[in-house]
C-alpha cells in the first residue's frame, strides 16, 4: 500500500474547484451506499472534497465526468460524493460522525473539518482534498489516496478495488500486469 500513496502523491495537482451537480457518476450517500454493499458485496469509493478545492473540481471535471470512468466506477463501486467540511450528520459503520466545528457563515469557504474525514481519509495523519477513499462491502478502510488524477492515472486503481484485485496481491504487482481498457 505504501507504494500505493507514494506513487499517487506524485499526481499532478490541478488549479480548479468541483461541482457534481451534472456528473455521469450517480453518486449517493454513506448511508445509502453501505446498505446497497451489505446486500450486493461491491465495495465503496468516496469522493471526499471541499466547495473551495481548486483539484476537486478538476476531478470531477475530468474524471469524473469521462464517460468511461463514470461507467466503470457505478458499476463496479457504490460511489458516495461526501463534503469534507460540510455539516450534516452521517452515520457511518454504525457510528454517527457530525463537523462541531461548522460555521454556517463560512459556507463555501474553509470550515471545520467533519469528523468522518478525520475517521477515513487522512494519509499519514495529514487530510488533502481530494481524497479518493476506498471501502470494503464490509466498511473497512482499504485505502485513501489523496490528489488529483486523470481518467488515465485513477484506472489501475479503480480496477484494483473494483475487481477485487486488492484481495490477493499488492498494487505495484497488479500495475506491472494492468492493461488498460480505455479507448
Amino acid at each position: 500500500m505504501r507504494t500505493l500513496l507514494f506513487a499517487l502523491c506524485l499526481a499532478p495537482i490541478a488549479l480548479f474547484a468541483q461541482d457534481h451537480s451534472d456528473a455521469l457518476v450517480k453518486w449517493t450517500d454513506v448511508a445509502t451506499a453501505q446498505k446497497a454493499a451489505k446486500k450486493d458485496g461491491k465495495p465503496l469509493i468516496i469522493d471526499v472534497h471541499t466547495s473551495w478545492c481548486g483539484p476537486c473540481r478538476m476531478l470531477d471535471k475530468n474524471t469524473f465526468h469521462d464517460p468511461q470512468t463514470a461507467a466503470y466506477i457505478n458499476s463496479a463501486f457504490h460511489p458516495v460524493n461526501f463534503d469534507a467540511e460540510g455539516p450534516d450528520t452521517v452515520v457511518f459503520n454504525g457510528r454517527t460522525f457530525t463537523n462541531p466545528n461548522y460555521k454556517p457563515e463560512l459556507k463555501g469557504m474553509r470550515n471545520g473539518t467533519h469528523e468522518l474525514t478525520m475517521a477515513i481519509a487522512p494519509v499519514n495523519g495529514r487530510v488533502a482534498y481530494p481524497t479518493i477513499v476506498y471501502i470494503d462491502s464490509e466498511g473497512q478502510v482499504l485505502t485513501p489516496v489523496q490528489g488529483y488524477m486523470t481518467p488515465e492515472q485513477i484506472e489501475p486503481i479503480l480496477h484494483y478495488f473494483g475487481d477485487g484485485a486488492y484481495k490477493k496481491q499488492e498494487f505495484a504487482d497488479f500495475q506491472k500486469s494492468f492493461v488498460s481498457k480505455r479507448k
